[in-house]
């Protein structure tokens, strides 16, 4: 039986990443997918969606200049999905990966005993021995209980945004992120579009500033949001032209040709053998996603099983983190400066606590909060919409939060992402010369006015 000092089972964002790392550090690896090398991220999710809604601010700006067609085609590129295949080629990733010399077999895995994995590819399976065995095996759309919807051919992000044709309508369950950055997608190429979101607010994990900010968006473009109500019966075909029909529990439906299924993710580890490690897949035992990623001696979990939220970057930083910590390293995760971005237009992002998040830590805190239209950068882009908040902790002086709906909001948010990574002060923050009238410098004068009130508090 061969042994290797890592066998990592799934190859998206946070098992490449290990897996570079691994071989960075000289360590042998083993890495295998049931399906994509490089996970959902550059093939369904992450960069198509991303291209997509690129194409339809294009369309959005000049419909004549750049249609559904062009748009269809430049994902395929992003994506690399030669022209009339159903798929994208995720031949490059793996190869990059045999190349670092990792050892890579596109199959399935299961544990079979404490550092022993039983691997199953091309009609063969043999076993392999670990030092360290690493479940990086992603997440899948989750399927809400609404009676009949096995009836209706639902989409997932997969077909959302591998489509090549438009529907003629599109209904959306789920405000996160997926669902209200493909709802634009969809509404500016002129699709009829609703989101139905049983919690009373989009983006229910996001800023509640940048959740008003993405209703007031996607509403703007023309899609019907519906918050506060929940989908409980489907009828395939019975609506109008053919579309498929959701009952809600308010005693109303909502109907589209199509039906994105956006309510959240599920994570499937239940068949992995992680009970060799003495971890209970049941359900009995709520599953620790809390961002530990070593959940036993010699079992790492990283990605989205990983906890504590969903997004690639987490993933990338755990794969690596959590090879560092096996091989030695006197290193721990550390979250506290996870940013979130969501790509609508205006984007929206954030890093930290909010407000009530502080104060419910116990912390002395306060925000400030600057609005974004009448700002210099707002006036410039004419913006109709929008803010930039943060929150500061008086005991420290230091930034503990942020938040932002806006043009280039992923990208400035970086700032305070390095600001309470680093435990920068507010007088150091209010110090630095920000480029005007970028959308940075919004956080300059919010760092001036949160020193003065840090002065005047010191009396």
């Amino acid at each position: 039986m061969e042994t290797f000092d890592f066998v990592i089972i799934g190859a998206g964002p946070a098992g490449e990443a290990a897996a570079y790392k691994a071989r960075e550090l000289g360590a042998s690896v083993v890495i295998l997918d049931r399906e994509w090398f490089g996970g959902s991220c550059p093939h369904i999710g992450c960069l198509p969606s991303k291209s997509l809604l690129d194409g339809a601010a294009r369309h959005h700006a000049n419909p004549a200049a750049y249609d559904w067609a062009a748009a269809s085609e430049q994902r395929d590129f992003m994506i690399n999905r030669p022209p009339g295949a159903a798929e994208p080629d995720d031949s490059s990733h793996f190869d990059r990966l045999v190349a670092a010399g990792a050892v890579a077999y596109r199959g399935t895995g299961a544990i079979v005993g404490h550092g022993r994995v039983v691997v199953r590819h091309d009609a063969a399976a043999h076993e392999l021995a670990a030092t360290n065995v690493m479940v990086a095996v992603g997440s899948v759309s989750k399927r809400p209980p609404v009676e009949g919807i096995e009836t209706i051919p639902t989409w997932t992000n997969r077909e959302a945004t591998l489509a090549r044709e438009l529907p003629a309508s599109l209904l959306v369950l789920g405000g996160g992120p997926t669902g209200c950055e493909l709802a634009q997608v969809y509404v500016r190429f002129g699709v009829p579009t609703a989101i139905v979101q049983s919690g009373p607010r989009l983006a229910p994990t996001d800023h509640p500033r940048n959740s008003a900010v993405m209703r007031a968006t996607l509403e703007r473009d023309g899609v019907v949001v519906r918050t506060g109500v929940r989908a409980i019966r489907a009828r395939a075909g019975s609506g109008r032209d053919g579309a498929h029909v959701i009952e809600l529990d308010d005693g109303t439906t909502a109907e589209g040709h199509a039906v994105l299924l956006a309510v959240g993710r599920t994570f499937p580890i239940d068949d992995l053998g992680l009970e060799h490690y003495g971890i209970d897949t049941t359900g009995r035992t709520p599953f620790p996603r809390d961002g530990r990623l070593r959940i036993a001696e010699g079992l790492w979990v990283v990605g989205d099983p990983a906890g504590p939220e969903l997004h690639t970057h987490q993933g990338h930083y755990q794969g690596e983190l959590a090879v560092r910590m096996a091989l030695g390293e006197a290193v721990v995760p550390d979250y506290r400066a996870l940013p979130r971005a969501t790509y609508t237009d205006p984007e929206a992002s954030s890093v930290g606590l909010t407000l009530d998040q502080a104060v419910e830590a116990g912390l002395d805190a306060f925000e400030k909060v600057a609005d974004f239209t009448k700002t210099a950068k707002g006036y410039a882009v004419q913006a109709t919409m929008g803010h930039v908040t943060i929150v500061v902790d008086r005991g420290t002086r230091e930034l503990v939060g942020a938040a932002m709906a806006s043009p280039d909001a992923s990208a400035a948010i970086h700032e305070c992402v390095v600001a309470i990574k680093s435990h920068l002060t507010i007088d150091v923050l209010a110090e630095t010369i920000h480029a005007f009238p970028s959308t940075s410098r919004i956080f300059n004068g919010l760092f001036a006015d949160a020193r003065r009130e840090l002065d005047k508090d010191r009396g």
